[in-house]
């Protein structure tokens, strides 16, 4: 079959007309990924959003820490991850980047400590166990409650080598502390209260002078409300041994304080203050023993120095200075010096005393002396010096010879003027031994002055004519005392014979006894007639009555 083409003759078709349809330029499907687009960038910007803070922190070594797995928690809360460890420039410590959450951002600011969490053993016992399992974590206190602003204020931090002894959220009072030494305390030492561990010792430095040693103590709440500006504080460690009249006494705050040393405080009462709570940061003394620390209150310190021109042996720095048996202060010092006139070495003693401990009287010294602008110690003293106040060495043991200054009254004393000086000076007087040394020195001296030779010749001489006398006696003086003997021997013999019962005089002194008793008797009949017949003495006596024929006189 063959095609057919139109011929002239047919009618002529119109030419068709192509429409062509028009196209979008973009297409539906790019709705795809412009949608993830922004869902990625929407989350790009939640993430930036809700990110924390990075800080980085300063440590000797990354002992335990891990970039993704180490935490950082404060209050046992995870608030940070390490992101990366690292060195510092000359690689001497490791510099540890780590996150903070958001929502604690705050926490990167002045005064929050980090530190690594790990096993450790020290005196307050042994902390940090749980992350045998768990694993390091980094530490973080910080003082509680947001600060002025919601965000950090600082970024680079230095880390802790050991735990903080306190953490913020402790509550309590921190107080100072100064010593003369250590001794055996360390951080985490306790700190007794009636022997109760009330706190710790949070840390120690040497003071800027090298002369002491500055100690940071911690007492918790409400304990810390006992500690007030009359409380005394001590170094409890070791065992305190005492010897007096009752006997031996052993004294110790707890078996703690023997091994790791401790601090243990009371209030004194007599001190001033002793009733107002001390605040925060108060500054206090650490004595050495309870004695020291329980003492009549310092004061003020008053120097005073003293000279003496025996030996010292046996007085060292810190003997006491005694006043009718209350210690008013201590030796500071011991030093020699020369004197041009005597040619002779003395030995000078300062020392320190604190004359409030004298009580009532000190008080009303110092207010006459502030209302007349004078020092209150040169005042007591002058006065006191004026009526023989002295200073003497004593032995304060007979075993050891360790000697104390003695201050007493000597009323004998010479007499001392006594100018006003700093150091204030006070005389002094020799001690016993040096006294008794002096008076058998004395004596020795005056014996030594004695002429034993010319009293030896004199006695030789004496002892010549006493001889002489004895031969003179035995030849002379002998016979003629034997000769008195016999005579008086014959005269006693006649003597017996006349004393004999019928000897001479017996017999004649018996008569004679005889007549006077009839001679007495005659008297008193005489004596009885004239006291009758008293008219007799002038007419006689006159004829003897008739009996019975005159009246009867009874």
């Amino acid at each position: 079959m063959s095609e057919q083409t139109p011929g002239k003759g047919d009618p002529q078709i119109a030419a068709p007309t192509i429409t062509r349809k028009r196209q979008n330029r973009i297409s539906w499907i790019w709705l795809v990924p412009v949608v993830a687009a922004l869902m990625g960038l929407s989350l790009v910007v939640r993430t930036w959003l809700q990110a924390g803070t990075d800080i980085s922190i300063t440590f000797n070594s990354a002992d335990g820490l891990e970039v993704g797995k180490t935490r950082l928690r404060y209050k046992d809360v995870n608030v940070g991850t390490v992101k990366s460890i690292g060195f510092n420039e000359d690689r001497s410590k490791v510099v540890v980047t780590a996150e903070l959450a958001k929502e604690v951002s705050d926490l990167a600011r002045d005064g929050t400590n980090f530190w690594v969490v790990k096993p450790r053993l020290d005196v307050s016992g042994v902390s940090g166990l749980g992350t045998l399992l768990s694993g390091a974590y980094i530490g973080v206190d910080a003082i509680e409650g947001k600060g002025k602003a919601s965000k950090a204020t600082k970024l680079t931090f230095e880390g802790l080598e050991i735990p903080p002894a306190v953490t913020h959220d402790r509550t309590g009072k921190r107080f100072k502390l100064k010593a003369d030494n250590l001794g055996s305390l360390d951080v985490g030492s306790p700190v007794y209260y009636r022997r109760i561990n009330v706190g710790r010792v949070i840390g120690y430095e040497l003071d800027k002078s090298g002369d002491s040693v500055n100690i940071e103590v911690f007492v918790d709440a409400p304990n810390d409300a006992f500690v007030t500006s009359g409380t005394r504080f001590w170094n409890s460690s070791g065992v305190d041994f005492s010897v007096n009249a009752d006997g031996l006494k052993v004294r110790t705050q707890s078996v703690v304080s023997l091994l790791v040393g401790g601090v243990a405080f009371e209030p004194v009462y007599t001190a001033r203050g002793a009733n107002k709570p001390a605040p925060a940061d108060a500054e206090f003394e650490l004595y050495s023993t309870e004695a020291q620390a329980k003492a009549n209150p310092d004061g003020e310190a008053f120097d005073i120095r003293m000279r003496f021109d025996q030996s010292i042996r046996g007085l060292a720095v810190g003997a006491l200075v005694d006043f009718s048996g209350i210690t008013l202060g201590n030796v500071t010092g011991i030093n020699l010096d020369f004197d041009p006139e005597t040619k002779r070495f003395y030995s000078v003693v300062d020392a320190t005393l604190y004359p409030e401990r004298l009580g009532s009287v000190y008080d009303e010294v110092r207010e006459l002396a502030d209302k007349e602008g004078d020092v209150a110690g040169n005042r007591l003293l002058g006065g006191m010096i004026k009526h023989g106040l002295r200073a003497q060495l004593r032995p304060a043991n007979l075993l050891t010879g360790q000697l104390y200054v003695n201050l007493d009254v000597f009323p004998n004393a010479k007499p001392v003027t006594f100018n006003p000086s700093v150091p204030a000076i006070i005389p002094t007087v020799p001690g016993n031994l040096d006294q008794l040394q002096q008076q058998l020195s004395n004596i020795v001296n005056k014996i030594e002055k004695i002429p034993f030779d010319k009293i030896g010749e004199d006695l030789r001489t004496t002892l010549a004519s006493t001889s002489r006398l004895m031969n003179r006696l035995d030849k002379q003086v002998a016979p003629e005392a034997q000769g008195m003997l016999k005579q008086a021997r014959d005269s006693m013999a006649r003597i017996n014979e006349l004393l004999a019962s019928d000897g001479s005089l017996p017999v004649s002194t018996e008569r004679a006894l005889q007549e006077l008793n009839r001679a007495a008797r005659s008297l008193r009949s005489l004596a009885d007639f004239l006291q009758a017949n008293p008219e007799a003495l002038l007419r006689g006596r006159g004829a003897d009555p008739i009996p019975g024929s005159g009246p009867v006189k009874n």
